[in-house]
């Protein structure tokens, strides 16, 4: 299965997200903006929950490519220490055991697990595995 988007994740085992370190600055950001500005800086994979909410209705089509078969999902903002904030999917988590503040690890999860050629997306779940 390969990523949804080329330049998402690092090739390393296991991937971490590829955000962009400002050349002047130092500020890094998500995802790494196409400029020479910024250079290509992989983030931590560690990260505590911010904020998030809850995804309670299928996005319209396009852009969403998701299952037909709607789940309501957690959507989140993950501080990742002393770098940025990253929009996300939640995983392996109960929408009622979601808590602000809760550590996070980032992991990859097929955006429709029954499409035959599928596509990864970022998400994090919590760490150390599941709930």
């Amino acid at each position: 299965m390969r990523a949804i988007a080329e330049g998402l994740f690092t090739d390393d085992a296991p991937p971490r997200l590829i955000g962009g370190r400002h050349r002047e600055t130092g500020r890094i950001v998500f995802p790494c903006p196409e400029s020479n500005d910024y250079e290509a800086w992989p983030l931590r994979r560690d990260g505590t929950l911010w904020s998030y909410t809850v995804q309670r209705y299928r996005p319209k089509s396009p852009p969403y490519a998701g299952p037909e078969d709607f789940a309501p999902w957690a959507v989140a903002y993950v501080e990742l220490p002393g770098e940025t904030i990253v929009e996300a999917r939640l995983a392996n988590v109960g929408l009622d055991e979601v808590r602000i503040g809760m550590s996070l690890e980032l992991t990859q999860i097929p955006l429709d697990p029954d499409a035959t050629d599928g596509v990864l997306i970022h998400a994090f779940q919590p760490a150390g595995g599941a709930a």
